[in-house]
């Protein structure tokens, strides 16, 4: 369903733009920190990834309009994530972007929960997706259903463009407050094809190593 871009947890989900014009979600985890997948920054045509002048992050979108546009000053990714491979490791499928400057205040970062997930745990996820691709659509209601190959495995729904998207889960701490009570447990990367929705999502233990030291060089 629709939901309120300028609401909590929603307003810190971003959209993410290359001057390919391909887009995918992510979402603003510090200051200058904006989480989403990898594969949303890849170039088919160069086999390589996108350099980092040309990916742009819209705070706000709504049907064309948004409240702030930030460049990107530098890209990372897993180095055991090879878009171009015959079989890419799609458990290592984050990338994290540093905005060349910092975040609106009025956009709080989420925080990031690496906590294991049990089986039925309550999630949400967000994004832009492929159908509804103006508007920022999320699944308020799913589950978390179990691992597989790495990856968090869920039921939320998801499309194309959704790819990004912090699959957000209650905070067990304070630290939640700014998100609404949310955190991020994962990214969203990819949807089964199977009849029952089963989607997947990179684990935050994958990249929370790489936040944390992100996070304590933007301290003053």
């Amino acid at each position: 369903m629709p939901v309120d871009a300028s609401a909590a947890p929603w307003r810190s989900v971003v959209r993410v733009q290359t001057n390919l014009a391909g887009r995918c979600t992510g979402a603003l985890v510090g200051p200058r920190t904006v989480l989403t997948a990898a594969h949303c920054l890849f170039n088919p045509r160069t086999r390589r990834f996108l350099q980092a002048s040309s990916l742009h992050v819209l705070f706000g979108y709504d049907r064309g309009e948004f409240t702030r546009h930030v460049t990107v000053a530098r890209v990372a990714t897993d180095p055991a994530y090879d878009p171009a491979a015959a079989s890419p490791m799609v458990s290592a499928d984050w990338a994290v972007l540093t905005l060349a400057e910092a975040a609106p205040e009025s956009v709080p970062p989420l925080p990031v929960s690496a906590a294991p997930l049990p089986a039925g745990t309550p999630l949400m996820l967000g994004g832009y997706s492929q159908d509804r691709a103006q508007i920022l659509m999320a699944d308020r209601d799913c589950r978390m259903l179990g691992e597989s190959a790495g990856l968090l495995v869920h039921d939320c729904d998801a499309t194309r463009g959704t790819s990004g998207g912090p699959l957000l889960v209650r905070s067990a701490d304070r630290q939640g407050a700014s998100g609404g009570g949310w955190a991020v447990a994962g990214v969203g990367v990819a949807a089964g094809n199977a009849p029952a929705v089963r989607n997947f999502a990179v684990a935050a233990s994958r990249f929370a190593a790489l936040l944390a030291k992100d996070t304590a060089a933007e301290q003053p």
